[in-house]
């Protein structure tokens, strides 16, 4: 079965085009784009575990080796169209425009971080597993009743593969025909758990074939290769051809989150030892060295400016009038339990408050 999946791919791991017919759309212009937002999202994961271990956010879910698939499939959107992550996407709504203080606010553990972005159509991140697709393909009913031409992407890994919220959201947005790109990043774990143990399928991308929608597989670590299925599955969308499943094959080198420790479930020495043919940030810069577009002067004023960026960021995070830890009792029932009310009184007496 998966040599009927083939991994589509334009650039190897040397930065070499490996398909031809894409040789004339790979612009300068288009890789520094890419660049650019995969090192923002990058510098931004690693602050993201330094902030965790500092003791000065929450848990915090890494995404590093995932950036060629986030920042590919989140610049083939539309302004107007909608984006719905899970834990682990907040590079691909980083890239589509969401707030980078109100991100740092929600792994800071602040309500007013649970909303991405006031001006683009990006849903809460997802905690439970492929919840977000039904609602994904329900947004995209929605745009079509409306009369737009606007889509949906939502998010998952391959342990969603194994939810019924993923048969029911792909089953009914193939039989309405709903505007909507299933985009799998396929990175091997289901946090502990290999993909080997997951599924007897071969490939992910296979299982479009039940609900009768086209599957594509693509090289996750190849932005361009993403950017250009994830593209075409759109424009497909918006012309009333229904939804796609996009297998992205890609690699986490970290850890499920800060929580987690890797080397328990996989040979994390063998993960790192990959990073010279994994890397999708190293493939794409070797690709504009082998195609003379690369400038170290402008790699240089990209990194200030996106340091910069983040430092802003971080001290209005941490800025940040003091939390109202009442919300976290007032608004779960129109009228508090009894029990909720011992607890707000439980938690206001250990702060020094009124008990």
């Amino acid at each position: 079965m998966e040599a009927n999946y083939p991994l589509f791919q334009i650039i190897d791991k040397n930065g070499e085009v490996t398909n031809k017919d894409y040789r004339d759309l790979l612009t300068v212009e288009q890789a520094r784009s890419y660049y650019y937002h995969m090192l923002r999202i990058r510098t931004y994961d690693h602050k993201g575990i330094a902030l965790q271990r500092q003791g000065r956010i929450g848990t915090y879910v890494p995404f590093e080796g995932q950036e060629a698939s986030q920042v590919g499939s989140a610049l083939a959107l539309e302004d107007d169209d909608w984006l719905f992550p899970t834990y682990r996407d907040h590079g691909a709504t980083l890239t589509f425009g969401a707030d980078l203080d109100r991100l740092l606010l929600h792994w800071n553990g602040r309500i007013e971080g649970c909303v991405p972005s006031l001006t683009k159509n990006i849903f809460p991140a997802s905690i439970p597993i492929a919840t977000h697709l039904p609602h994904a393909t329900g947004a995209a009913m929605a745009e079509t009743y409306k009369g737009t031409k606007n889509a949906a992407i939502a998010y998952f890994g391959d342990g969603a593969t194994s939810e019924g919220d993923f048969h029911e959201g792909l089953n009914m947005a193939s039989v309405f025909k709903a505007p909507v790109v299933f985009f799998n990043q396929n990175n091997g774990f289901a946090i502990s758990l290999p993909i080997k143990k997951q599924m007897n399928s071969e490939t992910i991308a296979q299982k479009a074939e039940a609900y009768g929608i086209p599957g594509v597989r693509v090289d996750g670590m190849d932005v361009f290769a993403v950017n250009f299925v994830v593209k075409e599955a759109l424009d497909r969308a918006r012309n009333g051809d229904g939804p796609t499943l996009i297998e992205a094959v890609t690699w986490r080198f970290g850890a499920h989150t800060t929580a987690d420790d890797p080397s328990k479930y996989r040979d994390q020495a063998a993960s790192d030892a990959t990073r010279t043919d994994k890397d999708p940030v190293l493939r794409l810069e070797k690709f504009m060295k082998n195609e003379d577009m690369w400038d170290d002067a402008w790699l240089e004023t990209i990194k200030n400016d996106i340091k910069e960026e983040l430092d802003q960021a971080i001290i209005d995070m941490e800025s940040y009038e003091n939390a109202n830890s009442d919300v976290m009792f007032d608004y779960v029932f129109e009228t508090p339990t009894w029990t909720i009310d011992e607890q707000k009184k439980s938690l206001n007496a250990l702060k020094g408050g009124q008990s």
